[in-house]
C-alpha cells in the first residue's frame, strides 16, 4: 500500500499553507517502495525533492518530467525495448540499466535542486550499492549521466524561467480574474502556457472553446452548485465530500505517482516497463499543466469567490451576490478555466489506463496528509480522475464546467502521449 504520510519540515507545506493556511501540515510521499526497482525508488526521491521546494505545481511537473525522461532514455538505450524519447545512445557491450536509471535521476535532480545535493548523493550511493562494481556499473553510470545532461540541455531554454516572471495585469471587467482572498497574491506563473511542451506541438494544441458566458444558464447552474456545495459553511455538502475536497489539496504529481507505483508493484512490471510508464505519466502531466495554463490566461475567467461576491455585476438573473461568501478551501492564485488539477487527472488517468489496464486489478488505497484519517479507495484510474473533478467543486475553488473541460482536455493529452510516444519496438505483452 502506498500512502501519503506526515514527515519532517519541508517546504511543500506551502501547498497546504496556500489552500488551508490555518493548518500548516508538512508531508512527504509515503514509505519506500515495496519492491527493488530503481525507477520506482527514484520516483519517490524525485517527489520528496520537489515537495521540499517552494509550492509551484507547473514547475514541479516540469522537473519530475525531466527526471523521468532522463531515466527512460537512459534505461532504454540499454534495453532497446521502446522508441526513445529524445536521446538514443549507441548500444554498449556492458551497461547496467539500474545504474543508468540512478545516475540519470541523480544528475538531473542535483542540477535542478542543487541545495538538496547531500540528500540526493546519499540516495545515489544507496542505489549504486545494489549494482556490482565493474564495467557494467561504470557503463550504466556513463549512459545515465550522458542522457541526463542532454535532456537538461534540451530543456535549458524551454521558457520556464521567463514564464514565472511573465508580465500580467488582471482584468477589470465582470468575469475577469482578479487576485483572490485572503492573500490577494499575484498570478502564479502567468506565462506557463507558452513553455515548450514535452509531447504536444504547443500548449494551445488542445485548447478548448471559451467558458460559459456570464449570461448563460450553464453559468448560473455552475454558480448555484458551487455557492451551495463549495461554501465553507455549506449545509448540503456531506462529510465524505468535505473529506475528498481536502484530500486533493496536494499537488497532482504527489498523488498520481504513488497510485501508479502501487499498481506497478502489484503487476510486477519490469524496470524497463516502469521507466516507460512513469515517463509517459509525467511527460503527459507536465504538458497538461502547460495546456491548462494556456487556457487559463487565454480566457482569464474569474474564480467562484470573486464571482459570488460580485454577482450583482454579472448580468445574470439566475445569480445573486453574497458579499461574505467564502469557499471551503483557499483559492489558488490563477484564473479558473480550465482546472489544472483535473487536466492533469484526465491525462494521468488516460495514460495509466492504457499502460496498466482500464481495470488494473488492484485496489488503490490512498491517504493524504491534507486530510488526516481519511482513506480513499479506488478500483480504476478513471474513478480517481472523477473524484478530482468533484473535489474541486466541493472545495469551492473551481466551477463544474472548468473541472470537466479540464479533464476532457487532459484525456486528449493522455491519448496523444500513448499513441505517439515511447512505443514498443517488439510488442509488449504487458500492454493492454
Amino acid at each position: 500500500m502506498i500512502r501519503l504520510v506526515p514527515a519532517g519540515a519541508c517546504a511543500a507545506a506551502a501547498t497546504l499553507a496556500l489552500l488551508a493556511p490555518s493548518t500548516p501540515v508538512t508531508f512527504r510521499i509515503g514509505p519506500p517502495v515495496a519492491a527493488s526497482d530503481v525507477v520506482l525508488e527514484w520516483n519517490v526521491t524525485a517527489l520528496e525533492t520537489t515537495a521540499s521546494a517552494p509550492f509551484d505545481p507547473p514547475l514541479e511537473s516540469r522537473n519530475v518530467a525531466i527526471v523521468h525522461a532522463a531515466m527512460f532514455d537512459a534505461v532504454n538505450s540499454i534495453t532497446r525495448e521502446f522508441q526513445s524519447y529524445a536521446v538514443d545512445l549507441p548500444p554498449k557491450a556492458e551497461a547496467a540499466p539500474e545504474a543508468a536509471a540512478a545516475a540519470a535521476a541523480h544528475l538531473a535532480l542535483v542540477r535542478l535542486y542543487p541545495a538538496q545535493q547531500a540528500r540526493l548523493d546519499a540516495a545515489y550511493a544507496a542505489s549504486l550499492a545494489s549494482v556490482p562494481e565493474g564495467p557494467a556499473r561504470s557503463g550504466g553510470i556513463l549512459a545515465g549521466e550522458t542522457v541526463a545532461s542532454r535532456i537538461l540541455a534540451l530543456r535549458a531554454a524551454d521558457g520556464a524561467d521567463a514564464a514565472i516572471a511573465f508580465p500580467y495585469t488582471p482584468g477589470t471587467r465582470p468575469g475577469d480574474w482578479t487576485p483572490t482572498p485572503p492573500a490577494f497574491g499575484p498570478a502564479l506563473d502567468p506565462g506557463w502556457g507558452s513553455v515548450k511542451t514535452f509531447l504536444l506541438e504547443s500548449g494551445s494544441q488542445f485548447r478548448p472553446g471559451p467558458p460559459p458566458t456570464l449570461e448563460s444558464r450553464k453559468y448560473a447552474r455552475d454558480f448555484e452548485e458551487i455557492r451551495e456545495a463549495g461554501s465553507a459553511t455549506s449545509t448540503t455538502r456531506t462529510r465524505e465530500e468535505t473529506d475528498l475536497a481536502r484530500f486533493w489539496v496536494s499537488t497532482a504529481a504527489q498523488v498520481w505517482n504513488p497510485a501508479a507505483r502501487l499498481v506497478a508493484i502489484a503487476q510486477r512490471r519490469t524496470l524497463s516497463q516502469n521507466a516507460r510508464a512513469f515517463a509517459l505519466l509525467n511527460l503527459a502531466g507536465a504538458d497538461a499543466f502547460i495546456a491548462s495554463w494556456d487556457a487559463k490566461f487565454a480566457y482569464n475567467q474569474w474564480r467562484p469567490v470573486t464571482a459570488i461576491r460580485a454577482a450583482g455585476a454579472d448580468g445574470n438573473a439566475g445569480t445573486a451576490a453574497d458579499p461574505s461568501w467564502t469557499p471551503l478551501l483557499v483559492t489558488p492564485p490563477f484564473p479558473d478555466y480550465i482546472a489544472g488539477h483535473t487536466t492533469y487527472a484526465g491525462a494521468a488517468a488516460e495514460v495509466l489506463s492504457r499502460v496498466f489496464g482500464r481495470n488494473p486489478g488492484v485496489v488503490m488505497t490512498l491517504t493524504s496528509a491534507a486530510a488526516p484519517g481519511v482513506v480513499e479507495t479506488y478500483a480504476t484510474f478513471e474513478e480517481i480522475a472523477d473524484g478530482v473533478v468533484d473535489a474541486r467543486v466541493w472545495g469551492g475553488i473551481h466551477w463544474r464546467t472548468s473541472s470537466l473541460i479540464g479533464k476532457h482536455v487532459g484525456e486528449r493529452i493522455g491519448r496523444h502521449a500513448v499513441d505517439h510516444f515511447l512505443k514498443p519496438n517488439r510488442g509488449d505483452s504487458r500492454e493492454p
